[in-house]
């Protein structure tokens, strides 16, 4: 019987998205590599617990579930984070940025400072900026302020991100307009704490990182993973925790988020057999009624 792994989710470091492993085992990820394993036969996804806890259950969870967790575990996750503002304690210095993901997807948000630009790498930030910077009560009143007075949100869905990756600006200076723009109106406000410093504006792209130049536009999703089912195909792209995939039948995206859970084997054929939810084209502008 085949070893099998137990993925705890993609990472960023510095020289790109990692694939991580539960023991500590890192696959790199280079763009043209294949992508290949399969889910064990009469596998069950199980939940994988929460704050570096094992879930006492071993409740199974759903396939299509990105956060892999049973309702308990779930809350317990949330009790703890800085996200879900539950948390107001913190000592340690936070940064409040905006980020860019396509054509009027700016969002504002916050992450702690010693973390650097980890925060935007895993969320598919095409480009950023940061704000300022203090402690974590004024970085969150920061990020309310912003979102009142300029309308900015703080959260963005995938799948809105996903369908603007292949036809992003080739510019460099086009992707940063409207993060300079809204830089300038943030900066200008009246109410920010005192403690907070303002930083100025710097734009940060992560467009080459991500290996969106040139991207072809994806024909659909995984929607999730199946006992037995297989995943394969040719890395050509990897944002947050996506994973770009050229298939026979054409780019597929992968959530990596999906992959936790399960128990994942070596790949037994080269062809996609899980369920994929095809992206549907966008209808264009009809000039009349007829």
């Amino acid at each position: 019987m085949a070893q099998a792994w137990k993925c705890s989710g993609l990472r960023w470091s510095a020289d790109g998205p990692v694939l991580v492993w539960h023991g500590g085992r890192r696959s790199a990820l280079t763009w043209g590599k294949r992508v290949a394993f399969g889910v064990a036969d009469g596998g069950v996804r199980t939940c994988v617990g929460a704050r570096g806890h094992a879930c006492p259950t071993r409740a199974a969870v759903s396939g299509r579930s990105t956060g892999a967790r049973c309702e308990e575990c779930a809350r317990l996750d949330r009790a703890h984070s800085v996200a879900a503002d539950t948390i107001a304690d913190d000592p340690r210095p936070y940064r409040v940025y905006l980020a860019w993901f396509g054509p009027g997807m700016v969002k504002v948000g916050i992450t702690a400072e010693e973390r650097g630009s980890a925060r935007l790498l895993e969320q598919g930030a095409v480009c950023f900026s940061w704000l300022g910077a203090g402690p974590l009560m004024a970085a969150r009143r920061t990020e309310e302020l912003l979102r009142a007075a300029l309308r900015v949100p703080d959260r963005i869905p995938y799948a809105e991100k996903r369908a603007v990756r292949a036809v992003l600006p080739e510019a460099a200076a086009d992707r940063g307009v409207e993060v300079a723009e809204l830089h300038a109106r943030a900066v200008a406000l009246a109410g920010w704490p005192e403690s907070l410093v303002r930083e100025p504006l710097r734009v940060v792209d992560h467009m080459e990182v991500f290996g969106l130049a040139g991207l072809p536009v994806a024909v659909g999703e995984v929607g999730e993973l199946v006992a037995g089912g297989v995943v394969s195909g040719e890395l050509v792209a990897a944002a947050g925790p996506d994973l770009h995939l050229a298939t026979g039948g054409g780019v597929v995206v992968l959530d990596t988020r999906l992959m936790s859970g399960w128990e994942l084997v070596p790949a037994r054929g080269a062809e996609l057999t899980v369920p994929v939810r095809e992206f549907k084209e966008e209808a264009g502008v009809q000039d009349g009624l007829f």
